[in-house]
């Protein structure tokens, strides 16, 4: 056999107790295993390390000599485990995030202030995915969005925490006959061509055509279409309209407005598993992506205006 801490622990355990079942009891092993384990031991050490008497065991004077030893070893390996435990606080975390200015800004922080947390990325557009991702424990923590009145469903597995809660702006052409009013009517923009983002799997394109046909009209012309700066560049060049987050910041030739009554709104979560290694950091995971929403708003004039008419904080929360 090969002496494990195991093994020492067991010597321990008998000598301190007095009694193999009271030691198989506390070691949670059968008192005939645990025989058959101090068989071994004694077998390896070259001789007897306890004498069986009609009220237990007492370690012999080798026995007293090896359970001396063992308890050295042990101590000095609990004692290397308790410093390890204090001073290597390490630990990988795989984020995943849907299409949102948001991350970097978290990433940063995470990086500036738990500099043992290794963070991989796993961009998707799909929310659906990443819940699924998460359940999957293929993902510990993403950055989602969802819907007021599309909330995402309960999972015993994950808990969910909303940072941000923002009205849908709308981008529109800088030389559109709208583009000078503080806030944009949807109704009004009727007879545009929109390009609409595929399903995310919480409820969006649905959302935008609710809201659309709660205005009065169901758009004529509609151009699935994923990928900023490219959708920035069709904008600009006069090609259609499309529903934004307010903290898009445009290209030349495109401006960005209000929708007014903000008729279609998102929340931005932190959603994380349970038991993975990002619950521990939760609550600083979500003041992060906070702090990021929050400068996003203080770097974007058009949204940042906004909040100061409706006279409410960046990022109000429900």
């Amino acid at each position: 056999m090969r002496l494990e801490l195991r093994h020492l622990r067991v010597l321990c355990a008998i000598a301190d107790l007095g009694s193999l079942g009271k030691a198989a009891s506390a070691l949670r092993l059968s008192q005939p295993a645990l025989s058959a384990q101090l068989r071994r031991i004694e077998r390896f050490m070259g001789g007897e390390l306890f004498l069986r008497t009609n009220s237990g065991v007492r370690p012999t004077s080798f026995g007293i000599e090896i359970v001396e030893g063992a308890r050295q070893i042990l101590t000095s390996v609990d004692s290397l485990g308790r410093r390890t435990g204090r001073h290597s606080c390490s630990k990988a975390i795989r984020l995943g995030s849907t299409t949102t200015p948001v991350l970097a800004g978290l990433i940063a922080r995470i990086s500036r202030q738990q500099p043992r947390v290794s963070v991989t990325i796993r961009s998707e557009y799909g929310i659906a995915a990443l819940l699924a991702m998460l359940e999957s424990d293929k993902l510990d923590v993403a950055l989602v969005l969802d819907y007021p009145g599309f909330e995402l469903r309960d999972s015993e597995m994950l808990d969910t925490r909303p940072f941000a809660v923002e009205p849908a702006f709308v981008a529109l052409p800088a030389g559109h006959r709208l583009a000078h009013r503080t806030e944009v009517p949807l109704r009004e923009l009727a007879g545009e061509a929109w390009f609409v983002s595929p399903d995310d799997g919480a409820g969006w394109p649905g959302v935008f055509y609710r809201s659309c046909e709660q205005a009065g009209f169901r758009p004529a012309v509609t151009h699935e279409f994923l990928g900023e700066k490219n959708l920035q560049d069709m904008i600009a060049a006069g090609v259609g309209v499309t529903i934004c987050q307010p903290t898009m910041r445009p290209m030349y030739g495109m401006v960005v407005r209000p929708l007014e009554g903000s008729p279609i709104r998102v929340r931005q979560l932190v959603v994380w598993r349970r038991e993975g290694p990002a619950a521990p950091l939760a609550a600083q995971l979500h003041r992060y992506a906070r702090e990021a929403y929050q400068d996003l708003v203080a770097q974007t004039p058009h949204y940042q205006a906004w909040t100061v008419r409706q006279r409410i904080s960046p990022g109000f929360t429900l």
